[in-house]
């Protein structure tokens, strides 16, 4: 299955993230190993896995091998790719997803890696900031369009603006993308849930999730405060 079909075709399509350090360097692994982190995301029905393989968050390769050997779950590599060879290489590593972020790639470097993802079975995961970059995705209906809550230019540093998803998801959605995603900063399951009914098809949780016990617990309180919404008869 693709990764963006099994992110849509899922109940609660929330992408659960492995990554070693949060944007301060503060571990978030603890004594857990990679195995047991990513058992825990398939007991708590993840649809896919996003693996960080850069380096500011304490990421590599070997991170992304190590995640790949140990489920069967599409995966995506969160890194700064910025060419072919790194698209290649990312396919061999086992991913079926690559991160491409608009404010760091040239219109048409940005063109290139889309159709060469596509071309390798890779589903472009493109990260957007603003109304512009929103606009600028290209072939928008082949890729998972997500919004980035939070600021590259701080290296993440600061609180996400959950805020911004709610804005730019008309703008996203005019585009003609067909798979939004709110990405980073979401932390609880209140926020998660109203997210999801705002209309977004996915959202990507890292630091939230690697910071409780039980992941499954996490993502059952999502699911109660979806029914109490829907009972509410809240949007």
């Amino acid at each position: 299955m693709t990764f963006t079909r099994a992110l849509t075709a899922a109940a609660r399509p929330v992408i659960m993230e492995v990554k070693r350090r949060d944007a301060s360097g503060t571990d978030l692994m603890g004594a857990r190993t990679v195995a047991e982190v990513v058992a825990a995301y398939e007991e708590a029905g993840a649809p896919c896995i996003s693996v960080v393989t850069g380096r500011w968050f304490g990421g590599s390769e070997d991170l992304l091998r190590q995640v790949a050997a140990r489920t069967g779950l599409p995966l995506l590599r969160k890194d700064f790719v910025t060419s072919r060879r790194q698209l290649a290489r990312t396919r061999e590593l086992g991913a079926s997803a690559v991160l491409l972020t608009v404010k760091v790639l040239p219109a048409d470097v940005l063109a290139r890696l889309v159709d060469h993802a596509l071309e390798l079975g890779l589903t472009p995961f493109v990260e957007v900031a603003d109304a512009a970059e929103a606009a600028a995705v290209p072939r928008a209906d082949a890729c998972v369009v997500a919004v980035n809550n939070k600021d590259i230019a701080t290296r993440e540093r600061l609180p996400g603006d959950l805020e911004r998803s709610a804005a730019l998801l008309p703008v996203v959605r005019g585009t003609g993308a067909r798979c939004a995603v709110s990405a980073s900063g979401i932390t609880d399951p209140l926020d998660a849930a109203r997210l999801l009914d705002t209309g977004f098809e996915g959202l990507l949780v890292g630091t939230g999730l690697l910071r409780v016990s039980h992941p499954k617990r996490w993502c059952a309180a999502v699911d109660r405060a979806r029914a109490g919404r829907r009972q509410a008869g809240r949007p």
